[in-house]
């Protein structure tokens, strides 16, 4: 499945509840298959055992191989009154809400298993795995390089000769920023720390670049 996430939540982790559609034991038959407890036989072809031993005749003399017995499958038994509601698949379709804890720091394409949130196998075992893949929705205003994250801020010409404070968004909120007076427009501010952290190595933080950028306006007034 995939799941949508913002820079913000990648930049703090986050626990996503997600609803899957898939295959699930038989409520009715508990995933057995079979319509009750005494809709069961001991398979003829196995004895039980779930296993067939063949001996074969070679020039090195007799080799005896056992394989899954192709009657049951290696249950050991066979059903004689399959389950009315999965029609003794032991399955059915069916959803689960599960809750899914999302390290900070992943990045897009990056994929979490969840083991036993599959489908539900055939007449009882263990279920499947959940495959969830991260899919990060692209900020309007940040732009992610890595752990870093860039973004452009446009001064006028007297606050890049004279110098201002400004206030900028980062991933978790906005703070304020000196800019020096004579300020070229290209100048790049480092934020430390302000940016995403590595996935497995969670004390390892990148940084904001702000990129000032010097506004040029088209007309100009006597003043």
């Amino acid at each position: 499945m995939k799941v949508k996430l913002t820079l913000q939540e990648i930049a703090t982790g986050v626990e996503k509840k997600i609803r899957v559609n898939k295959q699930v034991a038989c409520s009715s038959c508990s995933g057995s298959g079979a319509k009750d407890k005494s809709s069961f036989k001991t398979c003829g072809t196995c004895g039980g055992a779930g296993q067939v031993r063949k001996v074969t005749q070679t020039f090195l003399g007799q080799m005896a191989t056992t394989s899954t017995c192709p009657t049951c499958n290696g249950e050991g038994n066979v059903i004689t009154n399959n389950c009315t509601s999965c029609r003794g698949t032991g399955r059915m379709e069916g959803e689960e809400t599960i809750t899914v804890k999302i390290p900070a720091g992943v990045a897009d394409g990056m994929q979490m298993n969840i083991s036993g949130k599959g489908n539900a196998p055939e007449r009882g075992g263990i279920p499947g795995d959940l495959h969830v893949l991260f899919e990060e929705i692209k900020d309007p205003i940040l732009r992610r390089d890595g752990n870093n994250i860039i973004y452009e801020h446009f001064i006028n010409f007297a606050d890049a000769a004279l110098g201002t404070q400004i206030e900028v968004p980062t991933v978790t909120g906005k703070v304020k920023l000196k800019v020096d007076a004579g300020t070229q427009s290209g100048k790049i501010l480092r934020l430390k720390g302000k940016g995403l952290p590595e996935v497995n190595n969670p004390r390892y933080v990148g940084d904001q670049l702000v990129q000032l950028n010097v506004w040029t306006p088209k007309k100009l007034s006597n003043e």
